[in-house]
């Protein structure tokens, strides 16, 4: 199963590609009060860490490594500090209606077609063959599939145990006829 780091807006997984870079990850510690810090640092909605939650390194100072052994080990203590959160002034304003930019408001046709850039990816979901563009939703026709492979092996044995069911009744039919063609 694949790790990622927990941090909002990170989107670091453990693999040969972070490792090369020098991240490390770290589990979320098991003292409480430590761990609670550490959620709320995270800063997402109703994040509660699991056993198997993590942060990249890149949340972290340099002085607060400790990679005296082969390891790279977290200080103890240290709290999640280096996040890259939205700030809350990108609100954006909303459009001064003067005068100009209602004349060229008016100016603009009706339908304007749509230019079509070659570089962006199509998705058609409406084909059973285009892939979701959730992970869950990926998931969820992963496991249907899986389902209805189960329910046609089953029907597959099934099928098969009836099918030497009635050889086995042909045959035992037949040697029935053959025992009274000889007693007659």
């Amino acid at each position: 199963m694949p790790d990622f780091c927990a941090a909002y807006g990170c989107s670091n997984e453990r693999n040969a590609q972070t490792k090369s870079r020098g991240i490390t990850f770290h589990r979320f510690p098991k003292d409480s009060t430590l761990r609670k810090q550490w959620e709320l640092a995270v800063k997402r909605k109703d994040f509660v860490a699991s056993g198997r939650s993590l942060l990249c390194s890149e949340h972290f100072r340099p002085h607060e490594f400790d990679s005296t052994g082969q390891t790279v080990r977290l200080r103890h203590g240290v709290k999640p500090s280096v996040f890259n959160f939205p700030s809350r002034s990108q609100k954006r304003a909303p459009p001064r209606a003067t005068k100009a930019s209602r004349k060229a408001e008016e100016s603009l046709p009706a339908e304007s077609p749509q230019p079509l850039h070659e570089d962006e990816p199509h998705s058609n979901a409406d084909h059973n063959y285009a892939l979701p563009a959730s992970p869950t939703a990926l998931k969820a026709r992963l496991r249907e599939a899986l389902a209805r492979v189960e329910s046609l092996e089953r029907e597959k044995r099934n099928s098969l145990l009836r099918e030497r069911r009635a050889e086995k009744r042909v045959l035992a039919l037949l040697q029935d006829l053959d025992t009274l063609q000889a007693t007659l």
